[in-house]
């Protein structure tokens, strides 16, 4: 109908609802813009506070901590090693020369980096055959067939297929180790220097040995050390002072890059040590030596040669020695020097002490007549003379030219043991000698308030009390030297890189006893080396040599049997100590030979191998003859 409203509740499009839904949802639209802009606003404040944040720690680092980081960066990739000083020379008393070095290469082979060459190379060429095994192959027959006696083939495929990142090869000559590299590039090389000793055994207890230390991958620790004798004794003298150099080492190892190497401070060369050995007779000795130990079937010996006046060592040998330039006789037992280390029982030889003490307290001269029974009885055992015989008078000088442990004996209880003890400890028994040598032993004296009822009883005679042959040779040097000894020395001075020459300290001395009883002494122990009949002859008429007067002793110590703990009948020392010559004396011969056959010739006595050195002495030095010979005296009336 005209004019008729619509129904009750029904949108029309108009009215009072349609205005309230636009301005709601332009309200809405309006908020909505609102939080947008709101939240732009809060996300560009925020990234500019990152910014802003981000460029002060920028700044900070490049003004504060630029040079530190810097630093640790350049400390990962960088490393300071030591560059090896040149070693110093080993020379004679008359400069030949015993050790010395000389320029080689170690080749190495980065076998991280050779591996992954490789195996990058035969996946891009799968069909050419060739890999990391085949190169490593090709390579180690190369190498063993350029230097045969050096290595084998099967010793490099060894060391090319080892689990490691890095390894050394082998050391060879300078040309030949360009040659390698030039050849094959994987293979790379430095510095060394190798030891050569042109004497090869002589004088190797003496030098020692010296090599570089490779056991470790950080090439810091590669330098040549003494390992032994001298050489390990002197190594501070000997190494020099390493230089510095600043090297680029591959990422989480030790290996050099090649080519990166900057040096830093250069290396100054060790010192060289002149000896006072004298290499020809220390030839002669350690010959002689060797020959008669072979001879009379003993475990072994030693010797050593002492000027009487200075108690320079001309000479020390042992029988077991090695040589340092062949790594196969390398041994803890050939490298050891028992001239000095191993002490033994000397027997009659250290009656000298016994001697010195009885002239010297003036209880007797030497032709002092006393009755020597073939026994005695001292505290819970009984002494037997090496011969049987009744009750017969000696003289003093027979007693010791004879060798009389109950005649000693009886001469000891007119000293006293303080008196007695008081001379040993003079003559430098149960102390080193100070020789310059590693591994000395200073022998053994039971202390004086542990002495029992026997003590003294063995003492005097050479037992239970023990010495170096070093040591027993240094008594005698003090009685040729009038009463003086003279620590013994083997180095005689250092020459400094600028050739300025260092005499070594002064070796102490120790006034043992008066010139007139050493004198005495001396004179006493020329008879030893009488011949004759059993009323003239001493224990050593072999260690004469025509034209010179000798003086010394024999020595038969007995050893302890190491399978039943006590002495044995059948293992002894046997010892001999001489003057040459006896009346204007010029060198002290001490021999030591370790459980010889007794049973066949030469066997008991050392003076038969004194008598060779001397002579060879008197002949190389032009020793003058004596002006007269030794007189004869009788020893038992």
């Amino acid at each position: 109908m005209p004019g008729q409203r619509g129904v009750k509740g029904a949108s029309t499009g108009k009215g009072p609802h349609r205005t309230y839904s636009v301005r709601a949802r332009r309200k809405r639209s309006a908020t909505t813009v609102r939080n947008n802009r709101n939240r732009f606003v809060i996300g560009r404040i925020a990234l500019t506070l990152v910014l802003v944040a981000a460029g002060l720690k920028l700044v900070h680092i490049q003004a504060f901590e630029a040079s530190a980081l810097s630093e640790r960066a350049e400390r990962q990739r960088t490393k300071i090693i030591d560059i090896p000083a040149d070693r110093g020379s080993i020379v004679d008393r008359n400069g030949a020369e015993l050790a010395f070095s000389v320029e080689t290469r170690q080749l190495w082979v980065n076998l991280r980096q050779m591996r992954q060459t490789w195996a990058e190379h035969a996946r891009e060429n799968p069909n050419s055959g060739e890999n990391f095994g085949t190169r490593a192959a090709e390579i180690a027959a190369y190498i063993s067939a350029r230097v045969p006696d050096l290595v084998t083939e099967e010793k490099l495929l060894e060391a090319f297929h080892k689990d490691a990142s890095f390894t050394y090869l082998i050391e060879v000559e300078p040309s030949v180790a360009e040659e390698i590299s030039k050849r094959y590039h994987e293979i790379g090389y430095e510095k060394r220097a190798k030891r050569v000793y042109p004497g090869g055994e002589l004088a190797a207890n003496v030098l020692g040995y010296a090599n570089w230390r490779t056991e470790s991958e950080d090439v810091s620790e590669h330098n040549l050390h003494g390992l032994s004798g001298l050489e390990y004794f002197r190594d501070e003298d000997l190494v020099g002072t390493p230089g510095r150099q600043i090297v680029d080492t591959e990422q989480g190892t030790d290996v050099v890059i090649p080519g990166t190497e900057r040096d830093m401070q250069p290396a100054a060369p060790g010192s060289d040590l002149e000896l006072t050995i004298d290499s020809d007779v220390q030839y002669e000795l350690e010959r002689s030596l060797a020959g008669y130990v072979d001879k009379v079937d003993a475990k072994g010996g030693s010797a050593v040669i002492l000027d009487a006046k200075t108690g320079e060592v001309y000479a020390l040998a042992n029988h077991k020695t090695f040589d340092p330039n062949d790594p196969k006789s390398l041994s803890s037992e050939a490298m050891g020097n028992p001239a000095v280390s191993t002490p033994f029982e000397p027997g009659s030889v250290a009656k000298v002490i016994t001697a010195t003490a009885a002239i010297e307290s003036g209880v007797v001269t030497p032709e002092t007549t006393m009755a020597v029974p073939g026994a005695m009885e001292v505290a819970d055992h009984t002494v037997h003379d090496a011969w049987s015989h009744d009750t017969q008078d000696f003289s003093v000088t027979g007693i010791f030219a004879k060798s009389s442990n109950v005649g000693t004996l009886l001469l000891a209880d007119e000293i006293g043991p303080d008196r007695f003890m008081s001379v040993l400890d003079r003559f430098g028994i149960g102390h080193r000698t100070n020789i310059g040598l590693p591994g000395e032993s200073p022998g053994f004296v039971p202390p004086r308030e542990q002495w029992s009822g026997t003590t003294f009883g063995n003492l005097p005679i050479g037992q239970g009390l023990s010495m170096t042959v070093v040591q027993m040779t240094s008594m005698y040097q003090a009685i040729a030297n009038g009463g003086v000894r003279v620590e013994p020395r083997i180095v005689k001075a250092k020459i400094a890189p600028d050739g300025r020459r260092i005499p070594e300290p002064a070796p102490a001395t120790t006034r043992v006893t008066d010139a007139k009883t050493a004198d005495t002494v001396k004179k006493m122990l020329s008879a030893t080396t009488q011949d004759g009949d059993y009323y003239y002859s001493g224990t050593a008429p072999e260690a004469a040599l025509q034209g010179y007067q000798i003086s010394g002793k024999t020595g038969t110590g007995q050893q302890v049997d190491p399978k039943t703990g006590a002495y044995s009948n059948r293992l002894h020392n046997i010892t001999f100590a001489g003057i040459l010559p006896a009346d204007e004396p010029r060198f002290v011969v001490g021999v030591w030979l370790d459980a010889p056959d007794t049973t066949i010739p030469g066997g008991s006595s050392a003076a038969p191998l004194f008598q060779e050195v001397a002579s060879y002495l008197a002949q190389r030095y032009n020793i003058p003859v004596s002006d007269r010979s030794t007189p004869r005296v009788r020893l038992v009336h």
